[in-house]
């Protein structure tokens, strides 16, 4: 048995029922009988700009806030890094200047 595919308007409409229509997660997987983990992909996907930022979602879902929180985290990790990086470059680069 494969994956069940699903198109693309049943894929916005379904995160749509969350993240415009303020239904919980588990209402709007029970209602469409899909897998919990995919529908937490969608929400995901669907949440992203095109800079890969999230859209804040509009729901009190712990596991869409735990989500949120997981992502921003590593996004402070990736700046975190990123600022490091610049500060060896920094001094390396006027090191050369002496």
């Amino acid at each position: 048995m494969g994956r069940k595919r699903y198109s693309k308007q049943f894929r916005d409409e379904a995160c749509d029922l969350v993240l415009k229509h303020g239904y919980s997660w588990d209402a709007a997987i029970s209602k469409l009988g899909i897998p919990r983990s995919t529908f937490g992909h969608w929400l995901q996907q669907r949440g992203r700009l095109a800079d890969g930022q999230m859209i804040p979602p509009d729901s009190d879902d712990p596991q869409v806030l735990r989500a949120r929180i997981r992502q921003l985290e590593a996004k402070l990790r990736n700046a975190e890094m990123e600022k490091e990086i610049l500060k060896k470059a920094t001094a390396y680069f006027a090191s050369l200047k002496k």
